[in-house]
């Protein structure tokens, strides 16, 4: 470690699992929330983060990285690495597109878009539509996307874990 890292290091806060709860439960009040986000980050942050969020879910697979509040790349018993939601749904491979697999609802006329926003203050619906990714076991909405009538379903996150764990977190997947 270099001189300036160090010095640096030793500024950092650490924070307890529970604080960390209670950063994912948005529970904090405005002037920790803002000490957190202004600090530097303690190393072991990601670490606690995902040990809240394994909690929390009614399975064991190892969560590797959360793509949502619902939605995760996890490691199987197996070792394959997927997308599982939640409930507990395995959309597939982690790099393939998880939303091919979702049920998805797209609101693309007056009527379903007036479910959500008051007349006149929704899109148009020739320009432009929204589609709603959801969980097929349970129903949670996992995404929301607005765009052109037509456009593909595109996979908008495909991450580099081994780079991601090597080089950030230093160790291996």
């Amino acid at each position: 470690m270099t001189g300036h890292c160090k010095l640096w290091s030793n500024a950092m806060t650490h924070y307890d699992i529970s604080t960390i709860a209670d950063l994912v439960d948005g529970r904090l009040e405005w002037p920790q929330l803002k000490a957190m986000m202004s600090n530097f980050k303690d190393p072991d942050r990601f670490d606690k983060y995902i040990a809240v969020l394994q909690e929390r879910v009614p399975w064991d697979d190892q969560i590797l990285l959360p793509l949502g509040p619902h939605l995760f790349i996890v490691r199987k018993a197996d070792g394959s690495i997927v997308t599982k939601s939640r409930s507990g749904y395995e959309f597939g491979d982690y790099r393939q597109n998880w939303k091919l697999k979702a049920r998805i609802r797209v609101r693309d006329t007056e009527a379903s878009l007036q479910e959500l926003y008051p007349a006149m203050m929704h899109c148009t619906p020739g320009w432009m539509e929204l589609r709603e990714y959801i969980d097929p076991l349970d129903g949670t909405l996992l995404e929301v996307e607005a765009v052109p009538p037509g456009y593909p379903i595109v996979h908008s996150f495909q991450p580099d874990l081994e780079t991601f764990y090597r080089e950030w977190l230093g160790r291996e997947l």
